[in-house]
């Protein structure tokens, strides 16, 4: 069957309105253009009487009638005099017209005498890397010309660099890592600590582009998320670094911001997640933050090895199996997880050759979520136990299969009493606090295309999803709600992400006071 063709009116409807509004604006563009004269006297005439009615309102009661013989002689005298009321409008124009000029300051065309300054003493840093003493015609010498090697450049209120562009010479080895970084670590140190910058190498044009990047904001509190079940939220980004935004809140507030988003679930390709940091950097709130979203589709099993009861508030909750902190507990709940991976991938097996789905029991998500397990290493070596990372080769071998989520976090201290399977099968990787370039390289397998700096807050970190980019992340604010120091917003919003405590089955109800009941009963 043939298509029809659209009519004309559906077809050129869109083209004849941007048509017409391009010759609009053309219009009125063309006619400021022509009253411009007309707009400046008419400014300066508002202008003058705003003056006048000042003056008459500042001259004292006493002395305005003087002044208005005085305005009435003068009046009279131009009157007078030959030509006099054509001079007295030229001269109202004129004044008119001086008073309705536009006094706004041109924009300066180039740098001022410290911006040009500190530009050639970035210029000046980037002659030893950028030249050699067998280039014929060098594009960076000592006291040569800057403009060509900084075509492009901004500055901020206080005179920092916030956009930079350097062009440089071909033979720079740019695809070096090293070469690289001695680049980024000068450009840093040279445009202001204490800031982060992105670095975009562009090999094919020989040209860096330098942009100082804004503070991630670190008011965003914990809440629900807009996710789709098997999706997390590690944290948040910069906007242009992925192309999804979330609805959020914050108070009355209403915004959309970037998300680092982790998908786990059978198609995932990162099925297991590794946090690395500092004390203090924010790895246990990442932790309760990901408790609290898994706790809305799945079951969560958490084992503590430092021992400080930060996660006290989810013990007995609603989907919470267990709350270890203790060397027996963790290794009961890590030997009862193995034994139930296998048992869902020994059933989800046999269903498959039977030809029905997999069993219901089967696709609830179950989480285990390990916080600092290196310290159950020592104390198991001591007490001659097992090691409680080594119960944890099926889940993470086979947790994909069996919708088993293991996440992991620790210390750069102890990153070396991380078992192997850790290493290998956590592909999903978040640091966080300060840190090195070498110390995230390590862990996150890739360099970030920004500085770290040293002063970070809690949660302020980097995140690496498989082979994917390194992405700033800033993990949203959810704190210990028992904890002391946590403001009432922060406290608040934890306990209303919390699911209601779970009744034990073999528990007795209390006993309910008589005076209680006598006060309840109408």
């Amino acid at each position: 069957m043939a298509r029809r063709p659209l009519p004309r009116i559906l077809s050129t409807g869109s083209a004849q309105i941007a048509r017409s509004r391009e010759l609009a604006r053309t219009a009125a563009d063309s006619a400021t253009d022509v009253l411009h004269p007309l707009i400046t006297i008419t400014r300066g005439l508002r202008r003058l009487a705003a003056a006048g009615r000042r003056k008459w309102a500042d001259t004292p009661k006493d002395k305005r009638g003087p002044l208005l013989f005085l305005v009435a002689s003068v009046i009279l005298v131009v009157a007078l005099v030959p030509y006099g009321p054509l001079l007295a409008v030229i001269a109202l124009m004129a004044a008119a017209a001086w008073q309705g000029r536009d006094r706004t300051p041109p924009a300066p065309d180039g740098p001022d005498e410290s911006q040009t300054e500190r530009l050639k003493s970035l210029y000046e840093a980037l002659v030893p890397y950028f030249s050699t003493a067998e280039d014929p015609a060098p594009m960076y010498t000592h006291g040569g010309e800057w403009e060509n090697a900084l075509p492009a450049y901004e500055f901020d209120e206080s005179g920092r660099i916030t956009s930079l562009t350097i062009r440089y010479p071909a033979y720079f080895p740019d695809g070096e890592p090293e070469a690289r970084a001695r680049i980024e670590q000068l450009l840093a140190a040279k445009s202001g600590r204490g800031r982060e910058y992105h670095f975009d190498w562009d090999e094919e044009g020989n040209q860096l582009t330098v942009t100082a990047l804004r503070p991630l904001p670190t008011d965003i509190a914990a809440q629900r998320f807009v996710t789709a079940p098997g999706e997390t939220v590690l944290g948040f980004t910069d906007p242009s670094e992925v192309r999804r935004t979330l609805p959020l809140t914050h108070g009355e507030e209403r915004r959309d911001v970037p998300p680092v988003v982790w998908r786990t679930g059978l198609r995932s390709t990162e099925p297991h997640l590794l946090v690395m940091g500092q004390p203090g950097s924010g790895t246990s709130t990442l932790l309760r933050s990901i408790a609290l979203q898994a706790l809305q589709y799945g079951d969560v099993v958490i084992v503590e090895g430092g021992g400080t009861g930060e996660y006290a508030c989810l013990t007995g909750r609603d989907g919470v199996l267990a709350v270890e902190c203790a060397l027996a507990g963790a290794l009961a709940s890590l030997e009862w997880a193995a034994a139930e991976t296998e048992r869902r991938l020994i059933a989800a097996n046999r269903a498959r050759q039977a030809g029905h789905p997999a069993p219901e029991d089967t696709k609830r998500p179950l989480w285990i979520l390990l916080d600092r397990p290196s310290a159950f290493t020592h104390l198991a070596a001591a007490d001659g136990r097992k090691d409680p990372q080594s119960l944890l080769q099926v889940p993470l071998r086979h947790g994909r299969a069996a919708n088993v989520t293991v996440v992991v976090a620790d210390q750069f201290d102890s990153a070396d009493a991380l078992a192997d399977a850790v290493r290998q099968h956590t592909r999903a990787r978040v640091v966080l606090g300060p840190a090195t370039v070498d110390q995230l390289t390590a862990v996150l397998g890739a360099p970030p295309h920004t500085t770290p700096v040293a002063q970070v807050p809690p949660g302020r970190g980097y995140a690496r999803l498989g082979t994917g980019p390194v992405h700033r992340l800033q993990v949203p604010a959810t704190p210990d709600p028992y904890d002391d120091a946590t403001s009432d917003a922060h406290r608040q919003a934890v306990l209303d992400l919390l699911p209601p405590r779970t009744t034990p089955a073999d528990a007795e109800p209390e006993a309910v006071p008589t005076e209680a009941v006598a006060a309840e009963t109408p």
